[in-house]
């Protein structure tokens, strides 16, 4: 069953993810304790056999052979490789849970649908669906472990009730060499076409709305098994594995605590400011490959989901529940409504649902407006008359101006960055353009305005054309 702690850490408090280290089920614990154990007993047999068995000649050796070892191993670029992948695990694994099939909307169509409140209007519905569950059952069969193990064959299959006997004649009687699990589809559309020629299902829309669905839940029936076919490329998850143990197994050796030519006692792994300092354990090697190693487990754990993991996903739960509410949709519940009242907000402008003591607080809290809600603005009036820019007139070309440049040209330099418009009118007389017309009801002429407008627009458009 899949290890979930989302109530644990609903709430961010001090010490909230201590008492999830304690756990042992979908730990980390359980997934590494066999390597780590191993890890250490050829460490501490390496450190055994340097400090009692060999001789100082051969110490002398050895602790060149776990210099180099050492400066080797941090050239494996563990954390670029190691991360990137486990990456794209994580990403994957999201997506093939994403395209587990879920009826839920196909069977609200359904029941919306396949009319009909006699035998025969029953017996549509609850073979549409059944078929549309019949497809993930033989797609997941495919791709997990655990649905194979509950339905080895075809036969538990019948047994079950997703399938006749006549169904499986004519299942088994179709030849080819590729999964079939998108048979129960084709038999879903025919059934749907017959009903539709009874007049089962009203309308062409009405039918073309069920396939449309029925394709989404084929689809994602496609997408599972195309999981299960293409798998991440081997040669990265070769690279990968080879890098982390290739990692680990010079550090078996770099990581030693070896003397030095003068005699001393020198540690490889610590830093040279610490001193000469002889440590039994290797505290911070054990943690780097607590962690390393510990990632390369994630991601050989949910690489592929559809296993007895702890953290694997619970087909043959979705299988049950899938078929459950499916058939109550199509069939208990099928124009069994309740009947339609006045809510208790019927009278009610603004209608406020009750709180209880323990949220009475969040009622007192007011409604976010946006974000500018609260800010102050100028209390100075002559700011918020209302004005309306001309689009068809440019500003003056000594107005438009480059601040940087405007320091080498001049104050009265005009900026590289203008119009056509502006670059024929600074060759003529210089005049001043009407920016800004004012409103009719601020005391303004509207006529004598748009005069003035149409004589500077001819204008300028006859000395573009002169230029």
């Amino acid at each position: 069953m899949t290890v979930s702690y989302t109530l644990k850490v609903a709430e961010a408090r001090f010490g909230g993810f201590s008492s999830l280290l304690l756990r042992w089920r979908g730990s980390i614990y359980k997934l590494l304790y066999k390597e780590f154990l191993v890890f250490v007993a050829l460490y501490a047999m390496l450190s055994i056999t340097y400090r009692l068995l060999l001789t100082q000649e051969q110490r002398h050796v050895y602790a060149q052979v776990a210099r180099y070892c050492n400066r080797s191993a941090d050239l494996i670029p563990l954390s670029f490789v190691l991360g990137f992948y486990v990456s794209l695990v994580v990403n994957r694994w999201w997506s093939q849970y994403t395209s587990i099939p879920l009826p839920d909307q196909l069977m609200c169509v359904i029941s919306a649908s396949v009319h009909g409140v006699d035998q025969r209007g029953r017996l549509l519905r609850r073979t549409l669906i059944r078929y549309a569950n019949l497809a993930s059952v033989l797609v997941l069969r495919s791709v997990s472990t655990r649905v194979l193990k509950r339905f080895p064959t075809m036969e538990h299959v019948v047994d079950a009730g997703f399938m006749s006997q006549e169904e499986r004649k004519k299942f088994e009687s179709l030849k080819s060499d590729f999964n079939k699990y998108w048979v129960p589809c084709v038999w879903f559309t025919n059934l749907a076409a017959q009903a539709r020629r009874d007049g089962r299902i009203r309308d062409d829309i009405a039918l073309c709305l069920l396939l449309e669905e029925l394709n989404k839940y084929r689809a994602k029936c496609s997408m599972l098994f195309h999981y299960d076919w293409i798998s991440i490329p081997l040669v990265y998850t070769q690279v990968v594995t080879i890098a982390v143990y290739s990692f680990f197994a010079l550090s078996l050796v770099g990581r030693q605590f070896v003397e030095s030519d003068a005699g001393a006692v020198k540690p490889q792994e610590l830093e040279p400011a610490l001193g000469d300092l002889d440590m039994y354990v290797p505290l911070t090697t054990l943690l780097q490959f607590f962690f390393y190693a510990g990632w390369l487990k994630v991601a050989e754990q949910i690489i592929n989901p559809f296993g007895e993991d702890d953290d694997d996903f619970e087909t043959n739960q979705l299988i049950d529940r899938n078929l459950q509410v499916s058939l109550l949709s199509v069939d208990d519940m099928y124009q069994n409504l309740p009947p339609a009242e006045k809510d208790p907000y019927w009278d009610e402008d603004q209608p406020q649902p009750p709180y209880t003591v323990a949220t009475a607080a969040d009622s007192l809290r007011p409604s976010f407006l946006g974000s500018t809600f609260n800010l102050r603005m100028s209390d100075d009036l002559e700011q918020s008359v209302q004005v309306e820019a001309s689009p068809r007139l440019a500003p003056p070309v000594a107005a438009a101006q480059t601040p940087l440049l405007g320091r080498f040209l001049g104050a009265g330099a005009p900026s590289p960055a203008i119009s056509l418009r502006n670059f024929g009118r600074a060759r003529g007389a210089p005049r001043t353009p009407h920016l800004l017309r004012f409103r009719a009801e601020d005391g303004g002429d509207p006529e004598a305005a748009g005069r003035i407008e149409e004589e500077e627009v001819v204008a300028s458009e006859d000395e573009v054309l002169e230029s």
